[in-house]
């Protein structure tokens, strides 16, 4: 990870000098990061099993929470964990489900089968 940090010049004046991150800051970026990795997993596993709309699986990969995502989606919070049930899920209208896929970026097809745009994601 590559961070832009300040020194100061011969003048004394600050200049921007690159840096290649302090080291102990690197290491807990990169276990962050594969924390989410296996939560994202996880959700993809609990969308298998049926315990889990594919919004588990988007608000994961998008480092989101309910009341996040609430509030994007200018919905409450309990409608937002009503959304996550599978059932519910794919009963909602299509004009939400393309609210939710313009938020997260992705194609109606992707929100409704997010293992198929994960297995995309992998190989980029």
């Amino acid at each position: 990870m590559r961070e832009v940090t300040y020194a100061r010049d011969q003048r004394g004046r600050y200049v921007k000098v690159p840096s290649l991150g302090w080291e102990p800051k690197n290491i807990a970026n990169e276990k962050a990061w594969e924390q989410v990795n296996e939560q994202i997993e996880e959700q993809l596993r609990l969308i298998r099993e049926g315990q889990k709309s594919p919004l588990a699986y988007y608000m994961t990969l998008n480092l989101m929470d309910t009341g996040l995502l609430a509030s994007y989606m200018r919905l409450s919070r309990w409608r937002i964990r009503r959304h996550m049930k599978p059932g519910v899920f794919g009963k909602l209208r299509h004009e939400l489900l393309a609210q939710y896929a313009r938020l997260f970026d992705v194609s109606l097809e992707q929100l409704k089968y997010p293992e198929a745009a994960h297995e995309g994601r992998a190989k980029e």
